[in-house]
């Protein structure tokens, strides 16, 4: 449905198997909070019954995937540490405007591109793993992130101008790209 304007370069995934351990802690936390925004647009959003019906679906999926990789941490004897600042989805998040469609369509569209993000770097680290468990779920992460890349634009497309969707995603690509040539690589997926 669109491209990532950046392209994560493969020596990122080099860092993520040096310490392999805190990307699958860093995975977790972010999948958790996945789950939390979905749980809050929903609440925000109780009139738009697509939406709410998406979000819901959404939230538990991304518990599953939650307790999948916490599943992997326990196996590896590995705690499910704290969870960290997220420079990048914090910097993502200072690109949601004021106004209440102003503001739902970048929560849209800023979910959509966090996604997709995930889906270009789980594909990276599904792609350096060596065969087994392991690479097996992060083939199917990667699946799971781009379905949620799209659906956070349908549902842009569902409430707003297919125009007025395009040009800020746009937008907000050029923007996204910036931000991920500004952050170091680290055992962290952003």
């Amino acid at each position: 449905m669109f491209e990532l304007k950046y392209l994560t370069p493969f020596n990122w995934t080099e860092n993520v198997l040096a310490d392999f351990d805190t990307f699958l802690q860093d995975h977790a936390a972010a999948e958790k909070k996945a789950s939390g925004m979905a749980m809050s647009m929903l609440g925000h959003y109780p009139d738009r019954t697509k939406l709410v019906k998406a979000m819901a679906d959404l939230a538990i999926e991304e518990m599953i995937h939650f307790k999948q990789v916490l599943k992997l941490l326990i196996e590896r004897g590995v705690t499910l540490g704290h969870d960290q600042k997220d420079p990048y989805v914090k910097a993502m998040r200072a690109l949601f405007r004021q106004g209440s469609d102003e503001f739902l369509i970048d929560r849209l569209l800023v979910g959509a591109v966090i996604e997709a993000r995930g889906h270009e770097r789980f594909s990276l680290v599904a792609e350096a793993l060596p065969e087994g468990k392991e690479k097996d779920f992060y083939v199917a992460i990667a699946k799971s992130e781009e379905k949620h890349k799209n659906l956070f634009v349908e549902l842009g497309y569902e409430y707003f101008d297919k125009d007025v969707i395009d040009k800020r995603l746009k937008e907000i690509l050029e923007a996204e790209a910036d931000i991920c040539r500004h952050i170091p690589f680290t055992a962290a997926l952003h």
